[in-house]
């Protein structure tokens, strides 16, 4: 039996967020579907990061085992049956034992943020056009990076038996017009990035303080956080695996 890395993006409108739920499209009901056309037996994949509903990616990764021969050009046929809104990047054969979840060291998301009208963003990015001082909120994103308790970003409903987490980068920053809150930890919790996004957002419009913001993060409440920016300017940008992970030959 081989293991193989699946690797993919996708576009998450429209889609019940990432890992398989009943009666819910969603992009691993996708991707298993397109498999089992294509190989024409059915297989179950394990996904390294879930998103939420309405959250895109430029990279995740499912690992699955396999007997069978695989098609010669699995990469091209796959995309031909998946929808536009998902792509298969690559296809890695594996040792049996890796694991795209917790063989990963580090996750990276951006949260996308326009401030003028613009029809091509409405989509991918969140339009919040009020007056914001970003040397506050690059202040308070600075700060993220001194704690390991995010239980106040984490939604409630929620299965993790612990709430710490590692951020190595925090950061807000400009590009293409857009204002991007850039994160990356060891791993995330349930709307965290978003629930960071939303109530660093209020530092920035004047509504907390760097006081009032630390106090949230100390308090371990969620109703303290704020939730409030939609799905859709949320991207995971890449999963991270040891230098040289994938060239390790099985």
């Amino acid at each position: 039996m081989a293991r193989f890395f699946l690797e993919l993006a996708y576009k998450g409108t429209g889609y019940s967020g990432f890992q398989t739920q009943e009666n819910a499209v969603t992009i691993q009901s996708e991707v298993e579907k397109a498999f089992a056309i294509l190989q024409r037996s059915p297989v179950s994949m394990t996904g390294s990061s879930r998103t939420d509903a309405g959250v895109h990616a430029r990279q995740n990764y499912f690992h699955f085992d396999w007997e069978e021969p695989v098609h010669p050009q699995f990469v091209y046929k796959m995309n031909a049956i998946l929808p536009p809104a998902i792509v298969v990047k690559n296809l890695f054969k594996q040792a049996p034992g890796a694991h795209s979840r917790f063989d990963a060291v580090s996750r990276e998301y951006r949260y996308f943020i326009y401030r003028s009208k613009d029809p091509f963003l409405q989509d991918r990015a969140f339009y919040f056009p009020y007056q914001l001082d970003l040397e506050k909120m690059r202040q308070v994103a600075e700060a993220v990076k001194e704690y390991q308790d995010f239980t106040s970003f984490s939604k409630r409903n929620t299965q993790v038996k612990t709430f710490q987490c590692r951020v190595e980068e925090s950061r807000w920053l400009m590009e293409n017009n857009c204002l991007v809150y850039q994160v990356r930890a060891n791993r995330f919790l349930r709307g965290m990035v978003r629930a960071l996004t939303a109530t660093m957002l209020k530092a920035g419009r004047g509504k907390i303080s760097m006081e009032e913001f630390r106090a949230i993060i100390e308090a371990r409440d969620c109703t303290r956080a704020s939730f409030a920016v939609p799905a859709h300017g949320l991207f995971l940008e890449k999963v991270n695996y040891a230098e040289g992970y994938f060239d390790i030959q099985p």
